[in-house]
């Protein structure tokens, strides 16, 4: 039975870098819709939102580090566990951090043209893949040990709850209504049992679009 298993397609570790390579070109060509177009992003709303600051500012840094930070985190978790955490290899880490890095880079036509888009991220996501599956030989598929990344396992996820506070304060440092909106938003969403950050930003939008600020 567990002869035929890896035999089988869906199981067998050669179309496992294929399948990641597919998943990451929809997520790739999300971040391409974003970017061109203001919509179709695959992330949470408050990493969408670092890389909204980056293409107003033109400064890609925080959200290229953030992103590439997770990706490399996902590869080893992925190696040592057998388990690649979309959200934070894929979604996070190819869908922001790459992207970011390419545009900081001035290679803009790999994010904004829609092909290129979409072969930089199946390569991406291949690339992704044979790592994970060839660095897989040499950990658990030695022993039964994990090597500590049960530790990591969902850390990464765990560390964005802290970006809550931080957008409350940045939206009380833009005025006092838009803060009271973000901590409002905070609150709730906490209530619900959900991302802290995104009820942060949702509430500082509302309150931003009916008490906007002032420009001079």
């Amino acid at each position: 039975m567990e002869k035929d298993l890896k035999s089988n397609a869906w199981y067998a570790e050669w179309t496992f870098p294929i399948f990641v390579g597919l998943l990451s070109a929809g997520v790739y060509a999300g971040t391409h819709m974003y970017v061109v177009y203001g919509i179709g992003a695959f992330n949470e709303v408050a990493f969408v939102a670092m890389l909204r600051s980056g293409l107003d500012t033109g400064t890609y840094g925080a959200v290229a580090a953030f992103g590439a930070s997770f990706l490399f985190a996902r590869i080893i978790e992925g190696s040592l566990v057998g388990i690649l955490d979309i959200g934070g290899a894929i979604q996070t880490g190819l869908g922001l951090g790459v992207p970011a890095l390419f545009l900081a880079a001035n290679m803009d036509f790999l994010v904004t043209n829609f092909a290129a888009a979409l072969a930089v991220g199946m390569a991406l996501g291949v690339a992704v893949g044979l790592v994970i599956v060839l660095a897989r030989k040499f950990t658990i598929n030695q022993g039964n040990s994990t090597y500590g990344a049960d530790v990591m396992m969902g850390a990464g996820n765990t560390s964005g709850r802290f970006l809550g506070p931080l957008i409350i304060l940045a939206a009380m440092s833009a005025s006092i209504p838009i803060g009271i909106g973000s901590l409002l938003g905070a609150l709730g969403f906490y209530s619900w049992k959900k991302p802290v950050a995104g009820g942060a930003i949702l509430g500082a939008m509302l309150f931003g679009y009916f008490f906007p600020i002032a420009m001079a």
